[in-house]
């Protein structure tokens, strides 16, 4: 009895294993050829915009010498129940100004209430603690604009953070 009770603990425990790291060592990727807008509206029926994102890929912690790193999740969410949005340009550039990395080759689509994301690694430090985000994009006219968002987040040990930021529509 005491056996039977032994190897149904064992196989519970095996069967129990957690789903979550596997997720979190090997993130899904954007297959960005997947979302390529193929058909565009007329640009007379698209207004236009440009938004910026403030990222922090690392932050100061207790003098400018030491730093923190950190995971930035960049979400791209189209609020409308009924339209797409256009995106044509994602462009990652670091505290200097200097683009560092461009995400897009084509526009993309983001389908309603469709939420995409970039993921800048915690050891991606390129950004540094000035990084940010600027997208283009386009929706039909008189339509909601897309909402940007990133949260960061790090642990270490016990100490832990975490914040977000939203993107500014450029005029």
């Amino acid at each position: 009895m005491k056996y039977h009770l032994l190897v149904l603990l064992l196989l519970a425990a095996v069967g129990c294993e957690s789903p979550l790291k596997e997720e979190v060592s090997n993130p899904p990727k954007n297959n960005w050829s997947e979302r390529k807008a193929t058909k565009l509206v007329a640009d007379s029926l698209l207004e236009k915009g440009s938004t910026y994102l403030p990222v922090y890929s690392e932050i100061y912690q207790r003098n400018e010498n030491f730093t923190f790193d950190l995971t930035a999740t960049v979400s791209i969410r189209n609020i409308s129940l009924i339209d797409t949005v256009y995106l044509y340009k994602a462009d990652y550039f670091n505290t200097h100004g200097e683009r560092i990395r461009t995400y897009l080759e084509f526009p993309v689509i983001v389908k309603p209430m469709e939420t995409i994301e970039i993921v800048v690694n915690e050891d991606d430090k390129a950004g540094g603690s000035g990084a940010n985000f600027v997208f283009e994009w386009a929706v039909r006219k008189q339509r909601l604009a897309p909402f940007f968002e990133a949260v960061m987040i790090s642990t270490r040990g016990q100490q832990g953070i975490s914040f977000t930021t939203q993107g500014i529509r450029k005029k």
